[in-house]
């Protein structure tokens, strides 16, 4: 998500082709083949920590040949290592910077650099399928499938790649046939069978997975299926007394205690993604619940986010997405037509995080009924329309890629 969103906001294509690079391998080595995105591989291999992963410089320099001084420049790779005598490949500047770096020192364009550091990773990658692999980690979790639905969602609205979106859509038909127990989620899937019960982030994690894969296909089913769970959500984790949701169900084995989790780690707390995920569901279904339940966390959490913001990441992002006046943006049109993608091309390919995207077709009736936003909408002149509003207030309708975005900014 970071990469899409980079890219968004710089229109580098580095940034592209990193987020696809990243999104293919996990759609090669981490996929189940019903569609469910496994865990993690192992750190260790033949009893050693990082054996499979790591690199000494003289291997590269070998591997390599000519290509092996601009590789080792945008990796930091040192005879020290950075692990243990050996080397982690990463980019300790942006990429971006680094690339133009090396572009300099070697006195080649930026394009050349990286093609040489594509097929130096494909000739790394050859010898490092020799070693021993480590072990994989096939537990299919809800809640970092959520996160990863959320990332092919957007992946393929933005970068326009069909099989990101296909990849999004298989996991999370998997999800919520395979990981649920009539309405409820369960928490994992392995060797063929689904278990336990599930906790907040599982909900509120795909919640916020199957509003981005519906701004992606626009099938109403992602919607639904969304409200369902939130509903679910509400009834089972949400704290009558004090407010916020627990970490556990109300129909959890008993515990001495239900705790509740706010803050944002390594991934960001339930709550914080119930925020974010409770407010763009009450601007796409105008339902009071929804933003009432996510004003009240952001009122608990107020001191703490002020007093220990870098502790608040996803929400600090949800208390931002709820003060900037979000924009709703309704598009209606004929899916097809080129006048339609244009406009759509316009939303999705320009950074605008605090934002809801619905779409519609002209006759289209389910969806208008479903989503108070196309209520009444339609084409202007035969043309596709865009209607850009802002808690229900919406702006002139047009039809043109130029007046879409002028309004959005």
């Amino acid at each position: 998500q970071v990469y899409i969103r980079a890219y968004q906001l710089t229109k580098k294509d580095l940034y592209k082709r990193v987020t696809e690079e990243t999104l293919d391998w996990v759609l090669t080595e981490m996929t189940h083949q019903l569609g469910g995105f496994y865990s993690t591989l192992d750190a260790d291999s033949e009893g050693e920590e990082g054996k499979f992963y790591v690199w000494q410089q003289n291997e590269i320099e070998e591997l390599l040949g000519s290509d092996a001084e601009a590789f080792i420049h945008y990796y930091g790779v040192t005879e020290e290592g950075n692990f243990e005598g050996k080397n982690i490949l990463f980019v300790e500047e942006p990429i971006s910077r680094m690339l133009s770096e090396v572009a300099k020192e070697q006195k080649m364009t930026e394009e050349d650099v990286w093609e040489l550091l594509k097929r130096s990773r494909k000739v790394l990658l050859a010898e490092r399928n020799k070693r021993v692999r480590p072990g994989l980690d096939d537990k299919i979790l809800t809640a970092w499938n959520g996160m990863m639905i959320r990332s092919f969602a957007e992946a393929g609205r933005i970068l326009n790649r069909n099989d990101y979106t296909n990849a999004a859509i298989k996991a999370a038909s998997f999800l919520l046939t395979t990981n649920r127990e009539g309405q409820k989620l369960l928490r994992s899937y392995k060797d063929g069978k689904a278990r336990f019960n599930a906790y907040l982030e599982d909900y509120s994690y795909l919640i916020d997975g199957l509003i981005a894969l519906y701004e992606a296909t626009f099938d109403l089913n992602w919607l639904k299926e969304a409200r369902s769970l939130a509903k679910v959500m509400i009834e089972q984790f949400w704290d009558n007394q004090e407010a916020g949701f627990f970490f556990t169900g109300s129909d959890h084995e008993e515990l001495i205690a239900r705790s509740k989790d706010f803050s944002d780690n390594a991934t960001p707390s339930g709550n914080s993604v119930a925020v974010d995920a409770l407010l763009r569901l009450h601007m796409l279904f105008n339902q009071e619940e929804y933003e009432s339940k996510a004003v009240m966390i952001l009122h608990m959490v107020s001191k703490p986010l002020e007093r220990f913001s870098t502790g608040f990441g996803h929400m600090l992002c949800a208390l931002d997405f709820y003060l900037s006046r979000p924009k709703e943006v309704a598009i209606i049109g004929n899916r097809d037509s080129q006048d339609t993608k244009l406009l759509l091309d316009t939303v999705s390919s320009n950074y605008f995080p605090n934002l809801v995207l619905v779409f519609a077709e002209p006759n289209d009736e389910e969806a208008k009924q479903l989503i108070p936003l196309l209520a009444d909408r339609s084409m202007v002149g035969g043309k596709a329309t865009a209607y850009v509003c802002e808690r229900f207030a919406c702006k002139q309708p047009v039809t043109s890629a130029e007046e879409l975005l002028e309004q959005l900014r």
